[in-house]
């Protein structure tokens, strides 16, 4: 068997397109363009890239973005403050701060301190609760793109057992509370799970989120399962991610690639909830762009 290779750069470019599609009538209904606001605090050089690739593709949706470059000394009282201003911004509908803040900012307040109605993110603690009570709020944008990759497979996902292969706050809870929302059977697996190849090779569905390089191999798969690898993780032969490529794509039924996978799906899913964000603000109904809510 040879995996079919879930393009996630093509479903993002769909995605952006019909988001795209949709902003003009946005505009036309509200008399301005959708605003996402992104903070970058000092001169990260992965960062700095993606906050670039994510001005970009909001412009290129038609949307208006809006950069907040602070020195990498800025303390928590000012990036508290300009988090303040953007709250109150009418034309800003999104928030973004960069992770990692410098160690002198204190993260857990400033991202406490950001409008949960604008969190677009998905970070605040009052999404992750709307989330894990099946509330309309923000979703982590990593996980909100696997779901909207697993859904291009099977359609429905009722009713598969899944194991999602990590815990954090920023992909592995909100993965579990996602699969859960669609009727799935969830482990959640983590660095103590006993006997980790035993429950994967149990699953429907892999999501493989922990950050360490090839860790799950082929022989973890059950045959005709659906993987996907969230790791983005640099060796000296590049970029791989958690999954052992090599090894799974000969077993599993279909498997995103690192990079072309999960990646591009992140950035189109911040538009999406910008898009919603900006919606829900003006009282505007929302054009369906996807299927995860």
């Amino acid at each position: 068997m040879t995996a079919t290779i879930i393009d996630g750069k093509a479903h993002a470019a769909s995605l952006r397109a019909a988001i795209a599609g949709h902003v003009p009538a946005f505009r036309a209904a509200t008399g301005r363009a959708p605003g996402l606001a992104v903070v970058l605090v000092g001169e990260d050089p992965a960062s700095s890239v993606y906050v670039r690739s994510k001005g970009r593709a909001t412009r290129e949706a038609g949307m208006e973005s809006v950069e907040h470059r602070l020195s990498v000394d800025t303390d928590t009282a000012t990036l508290l403050a300009l988090v303040a201003d953007l709250n109150v911004d009418p034309a800003i509908d999104g928030i973004l701060v960069q992770l990692p803040l410098p160690p002198q900012v204190d993260a857990q307040a400033v991202l406490l301190a950001i409008d949960p109605d604008k969190d677009v993110d998905g970070f605040h603690p009052v999404n992750a609760g709307r989330l894990a009570t099946g509330m309309p709020g923000f979703v982590p944008c990593t996980p909100l793109g696997c779901v909207m990759l697993l859904k291009s497979v099977h359609g429905s996902l009722s009713g598969l057992d899944a194991v999602v292969i990590g815990r954090s706050n920023i992909v592995g809870k909100p993965m579990a509370q996602l699969l859960i929302a669609e009727s799935c059977t969830v482990t959640v697996a983590h660095s103590r799970t006993r006997d980790l190849p035993a429950r994967v090779r149990a699953a429907d569905i892999v999501v493989a989120a922990v950050g360490i390089p090839a860790l799950v191999k082929g022989d973890w798969i059950k045959p005709g399962a659906t993987v996907i690898d969230v790791g983005i993780n640099r060796t000296e032969t590049g970029l791989v991610g958690d999954v052992d490529f090599a090894e799974a794509v000969a077993v599993a039924g279909a498997i995103t690639p690192v990079p072309g996978g999960v990646g591009p799906m992140t950035i189109a899913c911040l538009l999406r909830n910008t898009y919603v964000s900006a919606c829900r603000r003006e009282g505007v109904v929302a054009a369906p762009v996807d299927t995860a809510s």
